[in-house]
């Protein structure tokens, strides 16, 4: 009944689905095509496995995973779909036309129901929590056996689902397996009803962040090539509106020590790349834009990389970073990867999304996070003038990561397929 009454809403509210994809489409031409998708009307071939990766985030984590698979079980056939531009064109750069891709339909009946039916598959991968009752209970009247994969769940989600626990727990307890990135996320699943058998500790896919060495040569001659390598430079990396005055105004200040300093400031969104051109410039600072290819000369003090796919290397030419989404109410994003890149690491409070590893990040001496701007402030102008303390705290991020490693091998274990 809870489903039907959730199915009932959603046809209500479906003219509000068009609307989101036209307010989504004025702000980032990404959005402006392929809504056939989003209601099941592409033409799909059969496939095997659907896995459903969401974001960007969740498909850089997901790739190791697939390709993994795609090597235990070269025959399979597999689609992949995500929920987001911005994870369509990984999955797109790294598997190009050796799986099929789409987005994945919103959980109207019919549009579960023809995407379903036109794919076949018998199995139904799910990364980190994006759990749909429409598309999980189609499934499981097929007979597909459905995983959720380096899955998490916050005390706030977990409260959420409890809420909703007529919708939501029948939904869990139908998962055949649940790989959870710790051991908290584990007990919260089994409190909402999930049987314990089910829920495997994996950690989590994205300390396994493989970065190959000819990413990190390509980074140290990019820096050189800019003229950089004796002078100061950070990151503000995926970082939201009301985070842009807050990065530049650190700027400023570190400018008064270190005239030649360089910010790379990376925006989350593509949709907002041209707001924060606007607010570097308003702020009057020298801007170069990497997506019309300009490169920081002597005078430059801020790079904007308005380009997707590029952050690794933003990291990896840089002395240190901030992660955003941490300053505003957002739940921040992924530390690992700077951390990886052996920078030391500033955030913000709002890190809800990655409390466990920021948490190991923290007491290893690696993040750092700052209550509020004036804690960044303190915490940017204080590393500046640090150059020991500095590598001390990207050496400890680079431990981390590596004893954390081998989730992929585990939650390839879960899912049955021998790691290759």
């Amino acid at each position: 009944m809870a489903r039907l009454l959730y199915s009932v809403l959603l046809y209500l509210l479906s003219p509000l689905l068009v609307l989101y994809l036209a307010q989504r489409a004025i702000k980032s031409p990404d959005y402006r095509g392929r809504w056939g998708e989003r209601f099941g009307f592409k033409a799909l071939m059969p496939t095997d496995i659907l896995i459903h990766s969401v974001s960007m985030g969740e498909t850089l984590a997901a790739i190791p995973l697939i390709r993994a698979i795609m090597a235990a079980r070269p025959n399979l056939r597999i689609t992949v779909t995500t929920s987001s531009p911005t994870g369509s064109a990984e999955v797109i750069k790294a598997f190009g036309d050796r799986v099929q891709h789409c987005y994945l339909p919103f959980d109207l009946g019919f549009a579960v129901n023809r995407f379903l039916n036109q794919l076949g598959c018998a199995e139904l991968i799910i990364m980190e929590t994006e759990l749909w009752p429409n598309l999980i209970a189609g499934a499981k009247a097929r007979g597909v056996k459905v995983s959720l994969l380096n899955a998490r769940l916050s005390e706030k989600s977990a409260a959420s689902y409890q809420k909703f626990a007529a919708l939501t727990v029948p939904m869990l307890k139908s998962l055949d397996q649940i790989a959870v990135q710790t051991a908290k996320e584990a007990e919260r699943f089994v409190t909402l009803g999930v049987d314990a058998s089910r829920v495997h500790v994996c950690g989590s896919l994205k300390f396994d962040i493989q970065i190959p060495a000819s990413r990190r040569e390509a980074a140290r001659q990019l820096r050189q090539r800019w003229g950089r390598q004796d002078h100061l430079v950070w990151v503000a990396g995926s970082v939201h509106p009301g985070e842009f005055d807050t990065m530049l105004s650190a700027h400023r200040q570190l400018l008064e020590l270190f005239p030649e300093a360089l910010l790379i400031m990376v925006p989350r969104h593509p949709e907002q790349f041209a707001n924060a051109a606007r607010a570097i410039r308003d702020s009057g600072f020298k801007l170069a834009l990497r997506s019309e290819g300009e490169a920081p000369t002597a005078g430059t003090q801020v790079l904007l990389g308005d380009t997707m796919g590029e952050l690794l290397t933003w990291y990896g030419a840089a002395d240190m970073a901030f992660v955003g989404g941490t300053l505003v109410v957002n739940g921040g994003h992924n530390p690992l990867e700077p951390a990886a890149m052996g920078l030391p690491v500033a955030m913000g409070p709002n890190h809800w999304d990655f409390k466990e590893i920021t948490q190991l990040l923290q007491r290893a001496g690696n993040l750092t996070l700052c209550a509020n701007p004036d804690a960044f402030n303190d915490w940017l102008l204080t590393f500046a003038q640090d150059t020991n303390g500095r590598a001390l705290a990207g050496e400890a991020g680079l431990r981390v990561v590596e004893s954390n490693r081998g989730a992929l091998s585990r939650q390839l274990a879960v899912l049955g397929y021998a790691a290759a």
